[in-house]
């Protein structure tokens, strides 16, 4: 009896750290200057490739293709704001990613200000995988 009331103990004490934990909080990162007028916009193909050169250290995989990227918005005026998570809150890459992203996409030139914003909601699962991601993945 001793050890199962251990056991229940030990458990409920995991359940209030992780009841404690604060959840991640989205933020945004911002790179680039406004358009000068009658500057070309990058298309929406320009700006995916852009992403596609952003990839996560650790396993090689662009962020686009991971599923990382949930929504790509252009205005106008040639600003772009992309919505995009990470595999984890606790992702090492956290600050890195989403910098490397803002980057890429303000280094076009038919960008402005590209923001990307980091959110959590919904949670990245592994069925947002490409094909090839999942492809490249079996490889290791």
């Amino acid at each position: 009896m001793s050890e199962e009331k251990d056991i229940i103990e030990h458990e409920t004490e995991l359940l209030q750290a992780l009841a404690a934990q604060a959840p991640a909080e989205d933020f945004s990162v911002s790179r680039g200057e406004p358009l000068a007028d009658e500057t070309p916009l990058s298309s929406k193909d320009e700006l995916i490739e852009a992403l596609r050169t952003v990839c996560d250290p650790e396993i090689m995989i662009n962020i686009y293709d991971l599923g990382l990227v949930y929504d790509i918005r252009q205005n106008l005026d040639g600003n772009v704001e992309v919505d995009m998570t990470l595999t984890a809150p606790t992702c090492p890459v956290a600050g890195i990613l989403p910098e490397q992203a803002a980057e890429a996409l303000s280094s076009l030139s038919g960008v402005g200000v590209a923001k990307v914003n980091v959110v959590w909601e919904p949670a990245w699962t592994p069925d947002r995988l490409s094909d090839e991601a999942k492809a490249m993945l079996e490889m290791f």
